[in-house]
């Protein structure tokens, strides 16, 4: 809770700058786990809980001690009196950082010894009235007595302690106060933090050192033990190294009688073959030598050996030779493009004018394609019909959750289970470095403390640099210049400015009715026969049938779900052709909801828009577009807007310009002026699980409320999207194509699009122009005569800038 916040709900003094007041007896507790700071001690706290935060913050602000107090309950989250000791430490804070992950640290330099006596309530943090402690002065031959003890016995512990300061143990010699010694030595010795605290506690001089020397003992006797157990194991290593060196001995004298291992020998010799037949380039193949020499003078005992032995491994494993040429065909290759994706016409074209700049100039650095489109689309067998055209073999790998830079780039043989990194790897898996490689899911790449894994992926894709990539367990230049790197993803947004700048994209729409009809006639329905065990015949899926599940079962812009649909039907059929209740099925649409359920999807548009203050919006998704319903409501109130739906920030300023636009054109709509002060309006987006943003549903947005306002319903064959602008302009906006097949999908009939977008229709499918009629729109007063049908707008009588101009009034 921010302390600007507590100050408001309690009745406390606040000083300038929001400091608050803390009485003179009190001071600002900060509740710490298992340490314990001494008076004279300088020690770093990490504080990561809100309340510690506020309190050293509050600190810091009035430049006042802090009260450092240990808590009893280690686990309690808010620790209150009972929770905390009465004894602790009046600190000043010399330094509070914030660092890069959000931690707090404060640096503080013990005081004085204090005694919580209340504590003081209504404060954000705990607050107590203390009273100081003051350090005594006695001394007599008994605390002299102790205090040479103490300093032996400190000595000595530090004696054992590796890497110990001079500076420390000539404090330790120096101090001739004994308290101060006893704080010292406290603090320096590993100690429990309970015994610790009875230090704090113990102001008598006598018993706090005695409580220290208590302490010293054991530690002493636990550094004792831990170092004869050091020296019994170093005896223990010494025996090993001699049997080591016997072993060696014995190995040598075998080999001269010809006892020797033959099987090692026949490993290295195994070895030496391969690298020979691997046809690898000269640096590679003298490093390899290299290693294999090292691996002759081990022992296989050794956890080296092992490690040398994947090493060479992996080295002859990998494909060094050069590639064969590329045997491309142009017919070939077109037809195989038909035979493996309907539609799609613009990809198939790019990728034919691909693979005819591969044949006339078969060394080129051609582009990178990267395939963007909702799932289910066909891109990873988009990949895969490239690699059949041009006779390469195919390998994809998997770049979803990658947020490690050695998973790109390998981890160096130094750690143990090292690996080479996913690019590697799979030229491997290939058996060739002249492979079509699929970077899959490309946008869904992380990052975090272990490196940037896109970062990596510039040196790969760059064809200017790859020839000599290092992955970082090989160390060693590999070419990958001749590989065919293709990469896909579903959405741009999260692919860095460098690496996409790397990449030419091909956009592949969401597909119309039609295209998935014959989709699922070619290929679906037969893969689907086949992988439930069916045979040609015992199952027939009529266009009714297809057409029923594609327009009440799914709605995608790719083909998975459909797939998934048309492989219940088929278990359907399987289970009853096993039980012998039937030989063959029929399916025509009228046995679906007894296999998939009642119907998954309906026409809503006309439910929907059947009153006033809702419009069909359109939006886009990761995966295709979709129609968003804009609905909206009013009640008696103040003139106050409420939004609901998760709405992200831009489309909340797009309902505020809405609402703005229509209560500007509130005569050319015939709508009394003062009606938008006596009522509350509510705009909800349904679907409110779900996170919405954009400035695309600002025309929708204007027309719902137009059409609440004037109580006329919005036509319901009509979507729209669209930019408004306070002027009343409609601005253009992005993913047309997926947006006009979404409200295909959905019946939609009539599509109200900006102006300035009618150039991206040019990328949209045949058939859906054919299907839908398109209005544009250059202002909003064209969004009302579109969508509004019963509306009269009374010209030059509206706010926009051609009302204006109808006026005569600038």
């Amino acid at each position: 809770m921010p302390i600007e916040q507590s100050e408001r709900e309690g009745d406390r003094p606040a000083g300038a700058g929001g400091v608050l007041v803390i009485p003179v007896d009190a001071l600002v507790i900060v509740p710490i786990r298992n340490a314990v700071l001494f008076p004279g001690m300088i020690l770093p706290l990490t504080i990561s809980r809100e309340q510690a935060i506020h309190a050293a913050q509050q600190a810091v602000k009035a430049e006042s001690p802090v009260g450092i107090l240990l808590q009893r309950n280690a686990e309690a989250e808010a620790p209150a009196g009972d929770d905390l000791f009465d004894v602790g430490t009046v600190a000043s804070i010399l330094r509070y950082v914030t660092l890069p992950d959000s931690t707090h640290v404060i640096v503080c330099q013990g005081e004085q010894r204090f005694r919580v006596t209340e504590y003081l309530p209504a404060y954000p943090f705990p607050v107590a009235r203390i009273v100081r402690i003051e350090e005594p002065a006695e001394s007599d031959r008994e605390i002299e007595a102790r205090l040479i003890r103490l300093r032996e016995r400190a000595l000595e512990v530090l004696h054992f302690m590796p890497q110990i300061s001079q500076e420390l143990i000539h404090a330790v010699k120096s101090i001739s106060q004994p308290g101060a010694l006893a704080d010292l030595v406290a603090s320096i010795t590993e100690i429990k933090t309970a015994d610790r605290q009875n230090v704090l506690e113990a102001v008598d001089l006598p018993t706090r050192l005695d409580v220290v020397l208590d302490c010293l003992l054991q530690r002493l006797e636990v550094l004792r033990l831990s170092r004869e157990i050091d020296e019994r194991t170093k005896a223990s290593m010494d025996q090993h190294q001699r049997e080591y060196l016997l072993r060696e001995q014995l190995k040598s004298i075998q080999k001269e009688l010809g006892e020797g291992e033959a099987g090692n020998a026949l490993e290295i010799e195994g070895l030496r073959k391969a690298i020979g037949e691997a046809q690898m380039p000269e640096e590679v193949a003298s490093q390899a030598n290299k290693e294999l020499k090292r691996l002759e003078r081990m022992s296989d005992g050794s956890a080296e050996y092992s490690m040398i032995r994947a090493y060479l491994d992996w080295l002859v494993e990998l494909p060094w030779r050069e590639p064969e040429p590329d045997r491309i065909e142009m017919a070939e290759a077109r037809r195989i493009l038909e035979a493996d994706h309907f539609g799609l016409e613009q990809v198939k074209k790019r990728i034919v004018e691909f693979l005819a700049v591969r044949k006339l100039n078969p060394n080129g650095h051609g582009p990178i394609l990267c395939f963007v489109g909702p799932p289910g689309v066909g891109k990873t067998s988009l990949g895969q019909s490239i690699a059949r055209a041009l006779g390469r073999r195919f390998v994809r790998a998997s770049l979803g959750g990658v947020h490690d830079e050695a998973e790109i780039r390998g981890h160096r043989r130094t750690y143990i289970g090292a690996l080479p990194g996913n690019i590697i790897q799979a030229i491997r898996k290939a058996g060739s470095r002249g492979c079509v490689m699929m970077l899959d899911e490309v946008d869904k790449l992380g990052s975090g403390i272990q490196g940037d894994p896109s970062a990596a992926l510039l040196e790969v894709l760059d064809p200017e640099q790859n020839d000599s990539f290092r992955d970082n367990y090989l160390a060693l230049p590999f070419d990958l210049s001749r590989m065919l790197f293709i990469t896909t993803a579903n959405v741009l947004d999260n692919v860095p400015g460098p690496l996409r700048d790397r990449m030419e994209l091909i956009e592949l729409p969401g597909y119309t009715q039609e295209e998935k009809l014959e989709i699922a006639r070619r290929y679906l329905v037969g893969r689907q026969i086949e992988q439930n065990g069916l045979k040609a015949g015992q199952i027939e899926f009529s266009d009714a049938a297809l057409l029923a599940i594609i327009r009440d079962y799914t709605r995608e812009a790719g083909v998975r779900s459909l797939e998934r649909m048309i492989g219940a039907v088929c278990r359907r059929a399987a289970v009853n052709i096993a039980e012998g209740t039937i030989q063959r099925m029929q399916v025509d649409g009228s046995e679906l909801p007894g296999i998939l359920g009642p119907i998954r999807f309906e026409n809503e548009v006309a439910l929907r828009t059947g009153l006033a203050g809702v419009a069909t919006g359109l939006a886009w998704t990761p995966s295709g577009g979709d129609i968003l319903f804009i609905e909206a409501s009013r009640t008696a109130g103040d003139g106050k807007l409420i939004l609901t739906g998760q709405l992200g920030e831009v489309m909340k300023e797009s309902a505020q310009a809405a609402l703005t636009l229509v209560k500007t054109h509130a005569r050319s709509l015939g709508i009394e002026v003062a009606v938008f002060e006596k009522c509350t309006v509510h705009v909800h987006v349904p679907a409110g699980a779900i996170p919405k943003d954009g400035p695309s549903a600002g025309v929708a947005m204007f027309i719902a409320l137009a059409s609440l306002f004037t109580d006329m319903p919005v036509r319901n064959d009509t979507a729209m999207t669209g930019e408004i602008s306070l002027r009343g302009l409609v601005l253009p906006v992005g993913g047309i194509k997926d947006k006009v097949l979404a409200a295909m999908r959905a019946g939609i009939d009539r599509v109200l699009l900006p102006a300035r977008n009618r150039r991206d229709l040019d990328e949209v499918p045949a058939a859906a122009k054919e299907r839908l009629t398109f209005v544009f729109l250059d202002d909003v007063d064209d969004a009302v005569r579109g969508a509004l049908p019963e509306a009269r707008l009374k010209d030059g009588q509206d706010g926009s800038a051609a009302g204006r101009l109808r006026s005569g009034f600038p």
